[in-house]
């Protein structure tokens, strides 16, 4: 069950309309690295989890990001402004002046629909995990970059803020990883001599040793 508090997880508010960068600020709405997919993937890989701690962890994130498409939403909102005018988009999405009525569509930056095939749920605890760590990091590495290209400080506030809670769940399934790093598909990892061999494809050189496949562990620096 989820319930909708009407209260922002942030408030959000800009200093000026600026419909070209709310065009950027939709790849983290309806992008491949977004909020939607984010939010959407969590909770649809928490379906087949029996732990209930993990498959928490999973509604509880899974929640929080549908929120962070709340900000983003009306951080979009705010940045389009009250006047349909194409001629303020030189490039990128136009359907929010010409099909949407400036309401934040599911699309990315560049007008392309959300899709389902952005969602990875595997079934495997490991998979799944590794799969929303890369999606955690994904999504870091698209705040950066909207981040560097805006002067407007409330704007980037808000980006920073969902950056930093980016990091948090980052660091939240890197701990849960490490509670299951022997299970699932990681279960008989590298237990025969075919995951102890390097292919030396590359000429001239060889810069890396046989692997020894060991479980992978992520450090938690909030215990060092």
């Amino acid at each position: 069950m989820f319930k909708h508090e009407k209260k922002l997880l942030q408030d959000v508010k800009v200093e000026r309309v600026n419909p070209q960068y709310a065009v950027l600020m939709q790849e983290q709405l309806g992008g491949a690295n977004g909020e939607l997919k984010a939010a959407l993937q969590y909770i649809s890989q928490s379906f087949r989890i029996e732990d209930q701690t993990i498959k928490d962890l999973f509604l509880d994130i899974g929640a929080e990001e549908m929120s962070h498409m709340e900000m983003v939403a009306q951080t979009i909102n705010l940045l389009n402004g009250h006047e349909v005018d194409y001629s303020k988009v030189t490039s990128g999405e136009i359907e929010s002046q010409v099909l949407y009525g400036l309401n934040p569509g599911l699309v990315n930056s560049s007008g392309d629909p959300w899709t389902a095939h952005y969602v990875n749920a595997t079934g495997d605890i490991c998979a799944d995990l590794l799969s929303n760590i890369a999606a955690e990091q994904r999504a870091k590495v698209v705040y950066e970059y909207l981040y560097r290209q805006i002067n407007d400080k409330y704007v980037r506030d808000t980006i920073d803020f969902l950056l930093n809670r980016e990091e948090a769940h980052n660091a939240l399934f890197r701990e849960a990883f490490n509670k299951v790093k022997l299970d699932g598909s990681n279960k008989d990892f590298g237990v025969t001599e075919d995951s102890k061999l390097y292919f030396d494809l590359s000429t001239p050189g060889r810069f890396f040793e046989d692997p020894n496949p060991v479980p992978p562990e992520f450090v938690n620096p909030r215990k060092e």
